[in-house]
């Protein structure tokens, strides 16, 4: 545990220790073994039917959801008191990273485990929590989450599903159409969104068997197509008035907070996607031939694996950090304190920013190592026998849903600068300061006996960065600036970036020390060539986001700021490059 509780999206102005992130190596022995037991029920009762799953028996789905529940896998969120395990964040994640080899069912398993059944464990009543939670964390239920409609995805507030209490005021008569709903076909309990009278936005826990509801045929998919997919159709289906979850015309509040930690979750998905596929190429390049030599001896090949495996080191290292974040800040509410959910909800909306910045960096990592992957594969990852041709398809979807990624991009500084004007976060003194800095540069040279001082120091750099451009921002737009979504999201892209090599370094540092010479090696490598690639996406991000706010000497001055804050020397990346890509190919699998 850190010895400081940092607060949401305080890192762009707080430098943090080694000591302060928690990192994969930290796991217990017995978070270690729930990751194993998920492996292994993967491996063993998941991968061998995953042909008929994906052709869409979901008769098997629901089987197999059954066994998790017997394993336990369903109840991690859960609280104790209903019969659940109520582990950290930590453990949630490594499950759902586990699963993600799984394909689409990890999309069942992660729906149901996620926003499926969050919003009944935060805001659900005692007599709600003990007439449902217990068939949902043993399998014998499947839930399902009811937000988008076919004319509002992103905008989930403009939903036009209408509830109206019922002349004996009994129940409350639900009519609309739900779009696009994981688990819909399969599912016994859907927690649906509508507005009371047209105005409330309220959340609903509705039973599949009630009169009114009808479930849509399934819709046939790009990728994850073994997992349930349908509309939901309300036509005066009657939910009785003590299926109104949480407060009615509070339903915003329980959207958006499920949707926090299905970020997460995503991101630990799409990391353990990435390792699956990654894997998947490397095995690949080792045992095609071209020229009599296998193709991972070719340079262009070894890039590309040297590539996806810093890139995934640092998915790893983003979602842990966030763990432990959020783990951290939760560790400090004792368990019987008033309205503890509610507390808890406040204490994980803390990191919203962290939470979609898992969500885009992660799903984005992931459609570069599936790309790379059907790259290696040549023709072959074209076809469908072959397991990449799948990973494409798959992967695709999750820069869509959980909200999309320009969504999710908007968000971060929107909330950052909402913040700021609350003055949660003393961002405007820290934009002046780093303006302060932008004219009148230090060429203070860094101690290079210390552990990662050049990379440290282009962090510190970066976040001044930041720091400028959304203060030239606001600046020049004001209230407006909510408005100027180029800006906003060429901003969110320094920020990901920012919070993705500082994850790297600071767990580089932490575990180098407890390593072997070979593995420090790899570390360093890896280290090395995602700073220098994650440091040019900042680069870019940075000068689009200086061209867009700025123009004349002013713009000028920007732009020699950002060409120092954004320096990184990144000699030795080739070499960097080329030992990561040997320890890969020689490990035939993601070796971190």
């Amino acid at each position: 545990m850190s010895s400081k509780l940092f607060k949401g999206a305080e890192y762009l102005i707080t430098a943090a220790d080694k000591n302060d992130v928690f990192t994969p190596e930290d796991f217990s022995d017995e978070q270690r073994q729930i990751g194993d037991t998920t492996e292994q029920f993967v491996l063993n009762e998941v991968l061998p039917l995953r042909e008929e799953i994906e052709h869409h028996n979901l008769p098997l789905s629901v089987e197999l959801m059954k066994k998790c529940g017997d394993l336990g896998l369903l109840m991690i969120d859960a609280p104790e008191e209903y019969g659940g395990l109520e582990l950290d964040k930590a453990t949630s994640m490594l499950a759902a990273e586990k699963l993600a080899q799984a394909g689409s069912f990890s999309v069942t398993y992660s729906a149901h485990t996620g926003i499926g059944t969050l919003p009944l464990v935060y805001y659900g009543t005692k007599e709600q929590k003990e007439k449902y939670l217990g068939k949902i964390i043993s399998g014998e239920w499947i839930a399902a989450y009811c937000l988008t409609e076919p004319g509002s995805g992103s905008d989930a507030l403009g939903a036009t599903a209408t509830a109206t209490l019922s002349a004996d005021g009994k129940h409350y008569i639900l009519n609309g159409t739900k779009q696009f709903i994981t688990n819909g076909g399969i599912a016994n309990l859907y927690t649906v969104f509508a507005k009371i009278d047209k105005q409330h936005f309220t959340g609903f826990l509705v039973e599949r068997g009630t009169e009114g509801l009808s479930v849509g045929p399934e819709e046939n998919k790009m990728g994850v197509r073994g997992s349930s997919t349908t509309q939901i159709v309300l036509v005066d289906a009657m939910v009785p008035v003590e299926n109104l979850l949480g407060e009615a015309g509070k339903g915003h509040k329980i959207a958006f907070n499920a949707l926090n930690v299905g970020r997460f979750k995503l991101g630990a998905g799409a990391t353990g996607a990435s390792k699956t596929a990654m894997t998947t190429g490397i095995k690949y390049a080792n045992e095609r031939k071209a020229f009599g030599v296998p193709i991972g001896s070719f340079g262009a090949i070894q890039e590309k694996i040297a590539d996806m495996s810093a890139a995934i080191f640092a998915s790893e290292s983003v979602v842990y950090r966030l763990a432990g974040l959020i783990d951290d800040r939760l560790a400090t509410l004792p368990k019987d304190t008033a309205d503890y959910y509610k507390i808890y909800q406040q204490g994980i909306e803390e990191y919203s920013v962290e939470c979609a910045i898992a969500k885009v960096f992660c799903s984005e990592v992931l459609a570069d190592v599936v790309d790379s992957v059907v790259q290696i594969h040549g023709g072959y990852g074209f076809i469908q026998e072959y397991a990449a041709e799948s990973y494409y398809r798959d992967e695709r979807i999750n820069r869509i849903w959980e909200g999309t990624n320009e969504i999710n991009r908007l968000l971060i500084p929107g909330i950052i600068l909402k913040r700021a004007m609350k003055g949660e976060i003393p961002l405007q003194k820290e934009a002046m300061k780093a303006f302060e800095s932008l004219m009148s540069p230090s060429f203070d040279e860094f101690d290079d006996s210390v552990p990662f001082a050049a990379e440290k120091a282009l962090i510190a750099s970066l976040k001044q960065a930041f720091l400028v451009l959304a203060g030239s921002g606001v600046q020049k737009f004001m209230n407006t600036i909510k408005d100027e979504q180029e800006i906003l999201l060429a901003v969110a892209d320094l920020a990901i970036n920012v919070f993705a090599i500082e994850s790297v370094v600071l767990r580089a540092e932490k575990i180098l020390p407890k390593l072997s010479e070979s593995k420090q090696a790899s570390i360093n490598s890896a280290v090395k060539i995602f700073t220098f690639n994650g440091t040019e996406k900042a680069s870019s991000a940075a000068r689009r986001a200086a061209y867009y706010i700025e123009e004349g000497d002013t713009l000028t001055m920007l732009l020699a700021g950002i060409r120092r804050f954004t320096k990184y020397d990144a000699t030795g990346l080739l070499k960097a490059k080329r030992q990561l890509a040997a320890a890969s190919i020689e490990a035939d699998k993601y070796i971190f």
